[in-house]
């Protein structure tokens, strides 16, 4: 007989094993083993015709969930139950969160194991860690239970019972979310701020001078006593000057004329003075934090951060990732103390040891802040760790240690100079102990090359000193709109507003980019016209599900129930239930919204009025007795849509496309349209004869009105063949793809190698040699060589288990094995143990993988078909109480709770 443990993922067994005695037997679980019907085929036959099915939830009595077990999760609970047989103790060895608490309650639940049962929680995984927890194991936390149990709830109602209003009234596979649409609206109101922002001018100048050979430079500050006007003194959401500031505004004509007035005039220092400050380190790092701080520092995305940080925490590198706590133990600060004395000297530790305080709304201080694991904490670049895994360990490193390290002290300069009637401010800062610069410095890289922008140096000044001028320039300056959020600013909005929990950041991002409410552009959120459509309609009739003051204080609620403060049952009552509750006001709303509404958008100052439609959005406009309607390009925002792109649009609805030209050889009009996927230049007209005439996209950047003839003429001619390859004698050509420009060597048997081309190379002009350079680079990026996303070892051999993009969409693979990804699943919620039977199904099987394939209209549209009939998955109630089912949902595709925001 042996004890066994049981933990969430492979992974996290393989490490634990190694710190138990060897009776210890360690399992996965993969995640939860039930959950939530998550289609109408996994309903229990028993309870498809009960009136509540739909939700999954039997609101009638008592908010009872049915769980079931997925088909996924067959095999593994199966093993379970038979590594139970061989058991004389269970540990249930789940993460210390709710969500881990919540498996830990399943899987009794499920197994009902007849003998001792032990939860055991630990922060970290060493083996310090793992024996004093194993010496230290509780009873479940049913309060933790609750909270999870709630949120999960609460999560369904909201997304079942309001994503099929958006599907009538709006379009089809609309999803709302309890969290993730109050993220949409933060989105769509900054978007709104940045369509009526009126962009506002002002000028200053700036002057080269000289003292005793030593340049700097200083800016103008006044103007006959007036302070002149800099960025703060507009309204950052407006433009507009604010009405309280009395300062000077100069126009561009001013700012030469004052130029030209000021030159060659003496100057004569008037003012010095020197501020000593401080600068603190920042706190380390909490599940927020990080993510923000990886965005900005490493340019990982949310969930690539998340995963990274899972794999991390599960072979023992870091604690556990999911906190919202700054403050460390003992043996923590200890370490760190540690580590500042050996790496950077005594004269950088703090005098005494600091402990943080957490600010974030319902923080939960008894759990510890992400640092590196252990009583020593391991040197980045000995460890053995490679790339991202690296990159985000030493970042937890620097930021743990460098908060015990003393603080920085900066000397501010400033020096007023007068010429004639204007006065110019020099200023400089000067680093007179680096402190914990030295480790680490917010929203840089490299702490050496950081500390040398933190200085700025002036010459010696002092009052009656005239430095010579060398140069006076002027230097214009237009007020600019809020800027979009970036994944680390929204997730820092998220957190300030109390709104969601930390953990599920990552998850909510993905889902509102996958759902087509946001794009991804440079870094930053854009939200498109659907997003405003949905919001406007949740605005106008759910008020207060997109306000952030009352998403707050539900997740305020929630942790009132993870500590037994406030009964989960009564709240699920009064937010569902009853003449104000969420059942009700979707009931009453139905008749009273109005379709064609809904679809519309208001801009301001736009005559065209904007709608969704079937193919996406649209602009619609009268002219004379006929509405005019046309397609909006995909890559144009709503913030970016304005009049003038508007008549091109229209004007190209009635009037035809712009001719470029007549073609050479062929003697047909060229022409240059703009589609749903963009510009583009046709080669002839399409009629019954010819249907599809020959179309290419324009490259990256380059605008319709800058199309010539000579460059249509070479787009429709791609690929353009270079020659060939001097080794295999096969050809090289050049062309446009759906990733932009390229170059690709046809190798015959051993298939085709692809380079994209840089920002210097020309797609019509790029040469052979050019091009073998390119192809003697190595191979990077979206080939099936590098892996969209690494889900980690099959359990069974330790291969590798990856994500790939093939010619027809994401694939799973382990070894020689391929995979599709199921209905409803993508790259963000596939995982692991999700994986793993999907593998095994199409080992057993040896047949080819079904894929969906996608096709384009004539009209650009996109068609999907799926040849792959979707299984039955098998309903399993348990003997507890909370045993319901539901009748009928969504399909997997527009599965509104797809990506749960439970944590």
């Amino acid at each position: 007989m042996s004890k066994l443990v049981i933990v969430e993922s492979p992974t996290k067994a393989r490490t634990i094993r190694n710190y138990l005695p060897q009776d210890y037997r360690v399992e996965a679980s993969m995640g939860h083993v039930r959950d939530l019907p998550a289609s109408a085929d996994e309903v229990p036959a028993a309870y498809k015709d009960k009136n509540w099915a739909n939700l999954g939830v039997n609101v009638e009595d008592h908010f009872s969930p049915l769980y079931v077990v997925p088909k996924t999760k067959k095999k593994v609970v199966k093993e379970l139950q038979s590594a139970l047989k061989n058991a004389d103790e269970v540990i249930l060895a789940t993460d210390e969160d709710r969500e881990g608490e919540s498996i830990s309650w399943h899987l009794l639940q499920l197994l009902q194991p007849k003998v001792p049962i032990k939860r055991m929680v630990f922060h970290e995984i060493t083996q310090e860690a793992i024996r004093h927890a194993l010496d230290n194991c509780r009873e479940i936390d049913e309060n933790l239970v609750h909270a999870q149990e709630t949120r999960r709830i609460l999560d369904r109602l909201v997304g079942y019972t309001l994503s099929p209003l958006l599907w009538k009234k709006i379009a089809w596979g609309l999803s709302a979310g309890r969290v993730q649409s109050v993220a949409v609206r933060l989105i769509v109101q900054r978007e709104r701020a940045r369509r009526a922002f009126k962009t506002a001018g002002y000028w200053d100048l700036k002057a080269e001078l000289e003292q005793s050979k030593n340049p700097f430079q200083a800016k103008l500050a006044t103007l006959a006593g007036v302070k002149l006007a800099t960025g703060s003194d507009f309204d950052p959401n407006t433009g507009a000057l604010l009405p309280d500031k009395r300062v000077v505004v100069l126009d561009e004509a001013q700012a030469i004329a004052l130029r030209d007035r000021l030159w060659g005039q003496p100057w004569e220092v008037i003012n010095t003075e020197e501020k000593p400050s401080t600068r603190k380190p920042s706190p380390p790092f909490t599940t927020s934090t990080l993510q923000q701080e990886a965005n900005r520092k490493l340019g990982i995305s949310a969930r690539d951060t998340m995963r990274v940080a899972q794999k991390l925490y599960e072979e023992g590198y870091i604690t556990y990732m999911r906190t919202d706590s700054v403050h460390l133990s003992d043996q923590a600060v200890t370490a760190a103390r540690s580590c500042v004395q050996q790496m950077y000297g005594k004269e950088y530790l703090s005098p005494k040891p600091k402990q943080y305080t957490t600010k974030s709304k319902g923080a939960q201080e008894a759990h510890e802040a992400i640092r590196p694991a252990g009583t020593e904490f391991r040197i980045p670049n000995r460890t053995g760790l490679k790339e991202r895994e690296l990159a985000l360990y030493e970042l937890i490193w620097k930021r743990t240690v460098a908060c015990q390290m003393a603080d920085a002290k900066i000397t501010q300069l400033s020096v007023l100079l007068k010429v004639e009637d204007a006065e110019f401010r020099a200023g400089g800062k000067r680093i007179d102990f680096p402190g914990y610069f030295r480790a680490y410095v917010e929203g840089s890289d490299d702490p050496d090359a950081a500390l040398e922008n933190q200085e700025v140096i002036l010459p010696p000044l002092k009052v009656g000193d005239r430095p010579s001028c060398q140069e006076i320039n002027t230097v214009g300056h237009e007020t600019q709109p809020p800027a979009r959020y970036t994944e680390a600013s929204l997730v820092k909005t998220l957190e300030s507003e109390g709104v969601g929990r930390p953990s599920t950041y990552a998850s909510i991002i993905g889902t509102i980019i996958d759902r087509g409410y946001v794009q991804m552009r440079a870094k930053a959120l854009t939200p498109t016209f659907t997003a405003f459509a949905v919001v406007s309609l949740l605005e106008s009739h759910f008020p207060d599900l997109v306000d952030t003051g009352f998403t707050s204080r539900m997740e305020q609620k929630l942790d009132e129930i993870a500590v037994g403060k406030t009964q989960w049952l009564p709240y699920l009552q009064g937010f569902f239930l009853g003449e104000s509750g969420l059942e009700n006001q979707v009931k009453v709303r139905q008749d009273q919204i109005d379709p064609a509404i809904a679809k519309a958008i208001e801009l301001e100052n736009l005559a065209a009025k904007v709608k969704i439609g079937k193919f996406g959005p649209y602009i619609e406009i009268p002219q004379g007795e006929e509405i005019i309607t046309a397609s909006i390009p995909h890559d144009l925002t709503p913030a970016d849509l304005n009049p003038d792109q508007v008549a091109v649009l229209l004007k190209q609805k009635t009037e035809g496309p712009d001719k470029v030209g007549t073609h050479p050889e062929t003697g047909e009009p060229i022409f240059v349209l703009i589609g749903a996927y963009g510009p583009y230049v046709q080669l002839g007209e399409a009629t019954e004869e010819n249907k599809k005439p020959k179309r290419t996209s324009l490259p990256k950047g380059v605008k319709p009105e800058d199309v010539t003839l000579e460059m249509a003429v070479g787009l429709l001619a791609l690929p353009r063949t270079l020659g060939p390859h001097p080794e295999s004698g096969k050809n090289i050509k050049a062309s446009l793809g759906r990733f932009g420009p390229y170059v690709v060597h046809d190798q015959g048997k051993d298939g085709k190698d692809y380079r994209s081309l840089k920002g210097e190379d020309d797609v019509l002009t790029i040469t052979l040699d050019r091009a073998l350079e390119l192809l003697a680079e190595p191979k990077r990026g979206r080939g099936s060589r590098t892996p969209l996303k690494q889900l980690g070892l099959h359990p069974e051999d330790q291969e590798p288990v990856n994500l790939f993009k093939g010619p027809y969409g994401v694939y799973i693979k382990h070894g020689k094995v391929n995979a599709s990804l199921p209905e409803g699943e993508t790259e963000e919620t596939i995982t692991l143990e999700k994986a793993l039977p999907l593998l095994a199904e199409k080992a057993a099987s040896g047949k080819k993988t079904s894929r969906k394939k996608t096709t384009t209209t004539a009209k650009g549209t996109k068609k999907t078909s799926t040849k792959k009939a979707s299984a039955t998955g098998t309903a399993k109630k348990t003997t507890t109480k909370r045993t319901t089912t539901r009748k009928k949902s969504p399909s997997k595709a527009t599965n509104p709770d797809q990506s749960s925001e439970a944590s």
